[in-house]
């Protein structure tokens, strides 16, 4: 199961964080421990962690153990990318075939990949569009912004891009590459992006001076 279909049921920042932690815990302690008595423990640490999610979710105990054992070394938190892309004062946003909502295009960042790179690929693989990165514009915690739970800690850059090509076409992902006005946003995938961020880009459209937002 991926851990992109992980849905909130229940929304409490304090069981999310502590979840979080211990499963940071347990994977760092998997990852460098050579005892085997250690090892269990963590291992029982990691199913603690679970047991919390599944207390708050619509996942089973043993699905939450399933996508924390998908991970391996030391946890740090993920990176995900967003494209924020304007053309005649409206914002791009795409439609994620997975739950129906809208999104600004983007992903996760690959490993040897530069975050502005990894962006532009996300534009183009969702929207159509050929892109270049042009700004950092934020730097947010995800559990800090009003998105649904999930089960591991993520960093969320946004990247103000510009249009140099492309046009609008469907991925096996995503599907109806459109601009919106900021009175006409369409409701959003929230795991992904929120209607606040968007309102705050369109600020930085009007102001666009204006300083790199960040946690």
């Amino acid at each position: 199961m991926k851990a992109a279909e992980f849905n909130q049921i229940n929304r409490h920042p304090g069981w999310l964080e502590w979840a979080q932690k211990l499963q940071s815990i347990a994977q760092n302690g998997l990852n460098y421990s050579s005892n085997p008595y250690d090892k269990l423990r963590y291992e029982e640490v990691n199913r603690i962690a679970a047991q919390i999610l599944s207390a708050h979710t619509n996942l089973s105990e043993d699905q939450v153990v399933e996508i924390f054992d998908s991970q391996a070394g030391y946890a740090t938190p993920k990176v995900d990318v967003r494209g924020v892309v304007f053309l005649n004062g409206n914002i791009l946003l795409v439609k994620e075939l997975s739950d129906g909502g809208w999104t600004l295009p983007g992903g996760w960042v690959d490993v040897g990949e530069p975050p502005s790179r990894a962006v532009e690929r996300e534009v183009f693989e969702e929207s159509g569009f050929i892109v270049q990165a042009d700004k950092l514009l934020a730097v947010y915690d995800r559990n800090l912004h009003g998105h649904p739970a999930h089960p591991f800690h993520i960093y969320k850059l946004f990247f103000r891009c510009i249009i140099t090509g492309g046009a609008p076409a469907d991925s096996i992902e995503t599907a109806q590459a459109s601009f919106f006005p900021e009175n006409e946003i369409p409701p959003l995938s929230t795991g992904r992006t929120t209607h606040q961020q968007i309102l705050r880009f369109f600020q930085h459209l009007r102001n666009p001076d204006e300083p790199t937002d960040f946690d």
